[in-house]
C-alpha cells in the first residue's frame, strides 16, 4: 500500500464508537449539581441534554454502535485520509516520518461535524425543536448549523464577540446552514446582560457564550444544548477519528511514537489519540502531546480542581484543569482554544503523566503553519496550527520517530490572521500569571 496517502473503503468506517471511560487508570471524579454540590444524577441533566446523550456520559460500556443514519452521513466525508508530509520532512532534514489526520476535508471544513452529527440526530429522536450552543473560532458553529440543516432542527448559536468580528465567513456558513448567530456576550440573555453590564467591551469568552446558550435551552422547553467539546459524550464521538487512524498506520506497518493534538477544551484531541491509550499502557514510551497557546494555558498553568464550565456557573462543576471560570483570554486568532478549562478525561489522563502539555505564542504557531503549508499546500486553521509547530519541534529532534498528528481543521476562512502575521502585526501574549492567581480565587469551594 502507498504510505504517502492512506484511504480507507467506506465500509471501514467505524461501526462504533470507543468509550475510553471503560479503560482509565482512575474512575473519573463525578460531576457536581451547581445547586447542591452533590454527584449529578441523569435527571438533573434532562433539562439540558436529550437522554440518550446522557447515557452516552455516564456509559461504562467500551463500545458504543453508531445508528446506521449517523453512520450514512459520514459517507459524504469519511474515511478521512492519513497523509504522509514528506515534502515537510525533507524541508527538515529529518529522519522522523510525520503523518497527519486530515480531518478538513468534511462539508463545515473540521472534526466537528462527527459529533454534531450524532447529537443532532439524538436531538431529533428526542422530539426537540431548536439546539442552542456558544462557538470560538465559529468551526462548531458552523458545524452544528449544517448537522440542524440535515435533521430539520433551528439552531441558535453565541459566537465569542472577538471571534464574531475577526471570522465574517464563519458566520456567512452558519446563515447558509439557518443558524442563528449573536455575537456574545448579547442582550438575548440575563448572563450576557450581566457581563455587558459589568464590561460593555468585553471581547467574549467560550466560558460566557456557554453561560448563554445553555440559559437559552434551560428556559424553553422545545430546545436542548449541545456543546463542541469536553463532555464524555463529544470525545466518545470523535474517536473515530483516532480508530481509522489506527487502522490506516495499521496497513502501512507503522507504530505511532508520538500523537500530538491542540487542546482547548479537547475534543479533537481525545477523539485522535485517546484510541490509542491501551498501547500507551502497554507502551509507556508512546507520548500524547496537547498542544495549547500560552495566552489560555489551562493544561500549562491552570488548577487541576473543581470548576464550572461557565461564567455564570449555570453548568455543573467538574474537575479539570482550570484558569478559574471567570477568566477571559485575550483575542488570539485561534478562537477555538480560547477556554478556561479543559475535558475532564483529558485533564485526569494529564494529572497521571499519561498526556504532557506544551504552550506556545501566536507568531510561533503561525510561523509552523507557514512552514507547513509552503511544503504541504494545506493551510490549517490557527487551533490546528499548534499541533503542526509541536510536531515540527519533534521532528527537529531527528530521532527516527513516527510521529502522527492531528490536522484538524483547514484556515480557508482566517486569511485575515496569516495576513497580519505575514505584516508583522500579531502580538504575542502570555497571560500574566497574577492574572491567572485572581481568577483561580474565584473557584467554588468544594469538600
Amino acid at each position: 500500500m502507498d504510505k504517502e496517502r492512506v484511504d480507507l473503503p467506506l465500509n471501514e468506517i467505524p461501526a462504533s464508537w470507543y468509550n475510553v471511560l471503560a479503560d482509565l487508570p482512575k474512575p473519573l471524579p463525578p460531576p457536581l449539581h451547581p445547586g447542591t454540590g452533590q454527584p449529578l444524577g441523569a435527571a438533573d441533566l434532562a433539562p439540558i441534554f436529550p437522554m440518550a446523550l446522557i447515557e452516552q456520559e455516564m456509559s461504562p460500556e467500551r463500545w458504543i454502535p453508531i445508528p446506521a443514519e449517523v453512520r450514512d452521513l459520514y459517507k459524504i466525508w469519511r474515511p478521512t485520509p492519513l497523509v504522509r508530509a514528506t515534502r515537510l520532512e525533507k524541508a527538515l532534514k529529518t529522519s522522523c516520518r510525520i503523518y497527519f489526520k486530515n480531518e478538513s476535508v468534511s462539508p463545515a471544513g473540521s472534526h466537528k461535524l462527527n459529533t454534531a452529527l450524532a447529537q443532532a440526530y439524538y436531538s431529533k429522536l428526542a422530539g426537540v425543536r431548536r439546539l442552542c450552543t456558544e462557538t470560538g473560532a465559529g468551526q462548531w458553529g458552523s458545524a452544528l448549523a449544517f448537522a440542524c440543516q440535515v435533521f430539520g432542527l433551528e439552531c441558535t448559536i453565541y459566537m465569542v464577540k472577538s471571534s464574531y468580528h475577526q471570522k465574517p465567513y464563519r458566520r456567512s456558513l452558519m446563515h447558509i446552514w439557518g443558524g442563528k448567530v449573536y455575537a456574545s456576550p448579547s442582550r438575548h440573555t440575563k448572563a450576557g446582560r450581566a457581563v455587558l453590564a459589568a464590561d460593555p467591551k468585553s471581547p467574549g469568552s467560550l466560558g460566557i457564550a456557554i453561560s448563554e446558550a445553555v440559559e437559552d435551552a434551560a428556559t424553553h422547553d422545545d430546545a436542548k444544548y449541545s456543546l463542541g467539546s469536553v463532555l464524555n459524550h463529544v470525545i466518545l464521538h470523535q474517536s473515530v477519528i483516532g480508530l481509522e487512524t489506527k487502522r490506516q498506520l495499521e496497513l502501512i506497518g507503522e507504530r505511532p511514537d508520538v500523537l500530538i493534538g491542540c487542546v482547548g477544551g479537547g475534543s479533537n484531541f481525545g477523539g485522535f489519540s485517546l484510541p490509542f491509550l491501551p498501547d500507551k499502557l502497554g507502551r509507556p514510551g508512546l507520548r500524547l502531546i496537547a498542544v495549547e497557546p500560552s495566552a489560555c494555558p489551562s493544561l500549562t498553568k491552570g488548577l487541576y480542581a473543581y470548576d464550572y464550565g461557565d461564567t455564570a456557573k449555570l453548568t455543573p462543576l467538574v474537575k479539570m484543569y482550570t484558569l478559574g471560570h471567570t477568566f477571559v483570554p485575550e483575542g488570539i486568532h485561534a478562537g477555538g482554544l480560547r477556554y478556561h478549562g479543559t475535558a475532564p478525561i483529558v485533564a485526569q489522563l494529564t494529572k497521571l503523566g499519561f498526556i504532557e502539555a506544551k504552550a506556545y505564542t501566536q507568531n510561533a504557531v503561525f510561523e509552523g503553519a507557514l512552514q507547513f503549508t509552503r511544503t504541504e499546500g494545506f493551510i490549517p486553521a490557527p487551533e490546528t496550527s499548534h499541533a503542526i509547530r509541536a510536531a515540527i519541534d519533534e521532528a527537529r529532534k531527528d530521532d527516527g520517530k513516527c510521529i502522527v498528528f492531528n490536522y484538524s481543521g483547514h484556515g480557508h476562512f482566517d486569511m485575515s490572521a496569516y495576513d497580519d502575521h505575514l505584516a508583522g502585526k500579531l502580538e504575542d501574549y502570555e497571560h500574566p500569571e497574577e492574572k491567572i492567581a485572581e481568577a483561580l480565587k474565584h473557584l467554588p469551594k468544594v469538600d
